[in-house]
């Protein structure tokens, strides 16, 4: 019998090694909340109804943010919608100004709550959107979900080109969506942004031509995470029997492309 030399065997493990590793993606940003309080270094609140400047969030939303509807729980995010006589509360976090990134793979696996008048996202801005406002620094919904419409998924893109009731979206159909916790993923890249759920690819935004209308999407963005209640796209009409409810994320991961 024939044995391999020594040599060839190092050689082999050598190229495997190193294939293994080109191939390796990096991680540069990654949330699993298994601690007690929110890290500050990452994340920041949103608080209260968006007034003067942007009353109703933009969108004339019912909710209150406040701290208190966000907490860490058994290695969970929890964003909790609440009602308390007539007003409503939920929480709202974003990395702005804290961790911002052009291009990667973005996933998050979370778990959607339940009732008519929810609108739980998670969704990213450009980072100069005090100076270019929106829609002109662009918007990536990762996940947006409304409760009036069970089992869809919304995925979309806002900019100059078209946004509001945006053509550039896709609706996705997956009965029990609500069921569980479901991966919600996207790849970013100055070719592309492809969408995907529990890692089947579900819409892809390229245009054929890029330009500052249709393509913001050259620069960092800042990852945004929250519920709203009501609203344009989530109301108008808002269950009141449905409260508490939760949204649940209990990992987020971010990879360099």
């Amino acid at each position: 019998m024939k044995t391999i030399a020594p040599i060839y065997v190092l050689f082999f493990l050598i190229i495997f090694f190193s294939c293994e590793k080109k191939n390796e993606k990096k991680l540069i940003f990654h949330q699993d909340f298994n601690s007690e309080v929110l890290d500050t270094k990452f994340w920041s609140y949103d608080l209260g109804n968006g007034c003067p400047n942007l009353c109703g969030w933009g969108n004339n939303e019912r909710q209150l943010y406040t701290k208190e509807n966000v907490s860490l729980k058994d290695g969970n995010l929890v964003i909790k919608g609440t009602k308390k006589d007539s007003s409503y509360f939920s929480g709202k976090i974003h990395t702005k100004s804290k961790f911002e990134f052009t291009y990667g793979t973005i996933e998050v696996k979370a778990k959607l709550p339940k009732g008519h008048g929810l609108w739980p996202a998670i969704w990213m801005l450009g980072y100069d959107i005090d100076k270019n406002t929106w829609p002109a620094c662009g918007e990536i919904d990762i996940m947006e979900y409304v409760g009036k419409e069970p089992s869809t998924i919304y995925n979309s893109l806002h900019n100059s080109s078209s946004y509001g009731n945006t053509i550039n979206s896709k609706k996705t159909v997956i009965d029990n969506i609500e069921e569980g916790f479901h991966l919600y993923k996207t790849k970013w890249t100055k070719e592309s942004i492809v969408f995907y759920i529990d890692d089947e690819e579900v819409y892809t935004y390229a245009p054929n031509k890029k330009d500052e209308k249709n393509w913001p999407y050259d620069k960092p963005f800042y990852l945004i995470l929250n519920m709203a209640i009501g609203g344009n796209f989530g109301g108008p009409e808002v269950d009141d029997t449905i409260f508490p409810q939760e949204f649940i994320i209990d990992d987020i991961k971010i990879y360099a492309n």
